[in-house]
């Protein structure tokens, strides 16, 4: 026994950790034509990116030869920049296609919406977005989406999820709206995601972040989409948001407000929330409170103009009609108003609404609303990374992950370059390569 004892050791100490380890890959270098490093910033001429491990370890001035053995992406000819990042998106299930998906719910399985959902990831994806604060999904299903691409499995955006957003009974998010009697019988017993009164709205906050939710979204009003006509006006009551929002910081998490109307929006912001989504229609005392609170805003501008297409095409609802037509007609002066106040703002599109893969188009609308293009890049980078509170996110610097696309032309000159990625890097592995960025 001793013998077979002495002999398994020395094996064991024959395959050392050190032996063990799998090999080292091979570094990747970037020569970057132009690089836009810390959007915001004065950009860098000719540069190299060099990348081990899925992060950026340095950058030199001037294309540097590669050393013996690294890969070399050539990139002389292109624009470079940090990989881009949406503050909210619906990922699973069809998008941009409302009464598509309308027809399909009533025999979409969840499996479906999560397939369909994967295929939505890669496109969001191959168009330069690089992580995605998903703010409405089943919530089983895009926890196992964020899993899957976190594991590699599958090709898509880093998401920051929030499962189903919680709504009062029927506030914009009951998933009841709308139904025929027999389909709302079927659906009531598993709802969880409404809530009336604080103590039931903080469980509704519990049940979310038990079902995986990294981020709480609740409905501060009501929505453009919901098959209801009660309006975009507010929804829940003060008390109710109070504590929702408490609940989700002492939970570890931010909250979001789904917010149309000035009331509703003043409201979430005095709870403490952490980003008003759509903030639609904002007077002077709402935006000077957002100043003075830090409060984020993520104007979603493609939403509006998006269902106000599908509004005039017949796509939407007669409920919902009217509530498109009058977002569409205030989102822009309302924006337009904030961003000359100074009020924060991320990048974000309610992708969903529009078509996965055209996030892109957000970046005109925003600087149609009074942003330089410099100014919406930094939304879409810089300051959605300090909105999600993930400082490795939103620039190319040493230390930070490896999360870069490239464009042929110059975005800081003519925004809409961005609608065309031409290379995509996520953690350092090569997703996208496309000629026109050679």
């Amino acid at each position: 026994m001793r013998a077979v004892l002495a002999a398994l050791l020395l094996t064991t100490a024959a395959v050392s950790p050190a032996s063990a380890q799998a090999p080292t890959a091979p570094a990747t270098w970037i020569h970057a034509g132009r690089l836009i490093d810390r959007p915001g910033e004065t950009p860098r001429g000719p540069s190299t990116i060099i990348i081990r491990d899925g992060k950026v370890a340095e950058i030199r001035d001037g294309l540097v030869p590669a050393d013996p053995g690294a890969k070399l992406v050539d990139l002389s000819r292109a624009t470079v920049l940090p990989g881009l990042i949406d503050m909210h998106v619906h990922l699973l299930g069809i998008g941009g296609d409302p009464l598509r998906a309308r027809l399909n719910r009533i025999s979409n399985e969840p499996e479906d919406d999560l397939l369909i959902g994967a295929g939505n990831a890669r496109r969001t994806l191959e168009a330069g977005f690089t992580t995605v604060r998903d703010l409405g999904a089943r919530p089983r299903g895009i926890r196992a989406l964020r899993e899957a691409i976190d594991r590699g499995d599958v090709s898509g955006p880093t998401i920051v999820n929030a499962g189903s957003g919680i709504s009062v009974t029927g506030g914009h998010g009951d998933p009841l709206n709308g139904l025929a009697e027999p389909f709302y019988h079927a659906v009531a017993d598993s709802v969880e995601n409404t809530c009336d009164g604080p103590d039931d709205c903080r469980r509704a906050v519990r049940r979310q972040v038990g079902l995986g939710a990294q981020v709480i979204k609740f409905m501060a009003t009501g929505g453009v989409l919901s098959n209801v006509s009660g309006g975009l006006g507010r929804a829940m009551l003060p008390e109710e948001m109070k504590a929702i929002v408490e609940t989700a910081h002492q939970l570890g998490r931010k909250a979001a407000a789904h917010s149309h109307a000035a009331d509703g929006t003043r409201t979430a912001v005095e709870a403490g929330v952490d980003t008003i989504d759509h903030g639609t229609f904002l007077d002077d005392a709402t935006i000077k409170l957002m100043k003075a609170r830090g409060t984020w805003l993520v104007p979603t501008m493609l939403a509006p103009a998006t269902a106000l297409q599908q509004a005039r095409s017949g796509m939407l609802p007669p409920a919902t009609v009217p509530k498109a037509e009058e977002a569409a007609a205030a989102a822009i002066e309302s924006h337009r108003k904030a961003i000359a106040a100074g009020v924060k703002i991320a990048f974000g599109t309610d992708t969903g609404v529009s078509k996965h893969g055209d996030n892109a188009q957000e970046f005109a609308l925003m600087v149609a609303a009074g942003m330089t293009p410099a100014e919406a890049i930094k939304a879409a980078t810089v300051n959605a990374a300090a909105a999600l509170d993930r400082p490795g996110l939103g620039r190319i610097a040493p230390g930070m992950a490896a999360d870069i696309i490239a464009v042929d032309g110059d975005p800081l000159a003519d925004v809409r370059q961005l609608e065309d990625v031409d290379f995509v890097m996520k953690a350092g592995k090569v997703v996208k390569h496309e000629g026109g960025a050679q």
